[in-house]
């Protein structure tokens, strides 16, 4: 086995997918922020 060198991984995968996590969390939250709004004008 090759011995592990810190900060040799390649994390460019890991990190995208993260930025979409978050871009994807923050766009849920504004849904349903919205929603909740339009339930409260509508009365539900």
């Amino acid at each position: 086995m090759t011995k592990h060198e810190h900060g040799s991984m390649d994390v460019e995968d890991h990190e995208k997918t993260f930025e979409g996590f978050v871009k994807t969390v923050g766009w849920a939250s504004i849904l349903i922020l919205v929603f909740l709004l339009f339930l409260a004008m509508v009365n539900g």
